[in-house]
């Protein structure tokens, strides 16, 4: 059976790998020509609709760039419930430039999405439960993911680190908010040790591996889903 899934992320942000995609354009004289197009995030959103099984339906976010300071939280609620309402799980776009350094988080699509898509919503004489998230972090334009996961941080349990301080607010609260978290007995952590199992409500992986196998994460997601009751979840945007 499909899924409807929405998919956040930052449509402009070109701090991405390149994805060598060309598009065919005429020149003064009429020439045919292939032009390069610059990757952005919006190429990965393609990318994942291309990957996806027959009968998923992609419901997209952010694409136009439209300024939310000027917009009320009902206008915002609109916008977004009419794309998130009929989706069951979202797949958030962790990029470098997702970000807007000299914008407040409340005046970004991606929170905002990301709250309703962990709300339950009512439309329409039904109502919605909280979707599965997943992160899906997109490579720099070296190809490295370590401005957010570091791969083996640790020599001894080979252990990951998730720099979720990168993120913005609602996404790093609802990482490592499992309510009875299971560490590691690996003794070379000075301080708190690493968490073991799905510590986090919503699961990162990075674009590789997802890309390999998208249904198994998906379902990794969907599963953590079910076990809702034993996460603490953040549903607003700060």
């Amino acid at each position: 059976m499909g899924k409807n899934i929405f998919v956040s992320y930052k449509y402009a942000d070109s701090q991405v790998q390149d994805l060598n995609i060309y598009e065919t354009v005429e020149d003064f004289f009429g020439n045919t020509l292939r032009k390069k197009v610059t990757t952005t995030a919006r190429h990965y959103v393609d990318k994942i609709d291309e990957l996806l099984e027959d009968g998923d339906h992609i419901f997209k976010g952010e694409d136009d760039g439209e300024d939310m300071s000027t917009l009320k939280d009902a206008t915002i609620g609109s916008k977004l419930g009419d794309k998130i309402f009929y989706s069951s799980v979202t797949i958030v776009l962790i990029s470098k430039g997702m970000k807007e350094a000299y914008s407040a988080e409340q005046d970004q699509w991606i929170p905002w999405e990301i709250s309703y898509s962990l709300k339950e919503q009512s439309r329409d004489g039904g109502r919605s439960n909280t979707n599965a998230v997943l992160a899906v972090v997109l490579p720099d334009i070296l190809g490295s993911y370590d401005y957010y996961i570091i791969d083996n941080s640790c020599p001894y349990c080979k252990c990951r680190t998730l720099k979720t301080d990168f993120l913005f607010q609602i996404l790093w609260d609802n990482m490592f908010n499992i309510k009875k978290p299971v560490f590691t007995d690996c003794q070379n952590h000075i301080g708190s040790k690493p968490y073991q199992g799905y510590s986090s409500f919503i699961h990162s992986v990075k674009w590789t591996d997802f890309h390999s196998n998208p249904n198994k994460y998906i379902d990794i997601a969907v599963a953590i889903r079910q076990n809702i009751a034993d996460y603490e979840l953040t549903k607003t945007v700060k």
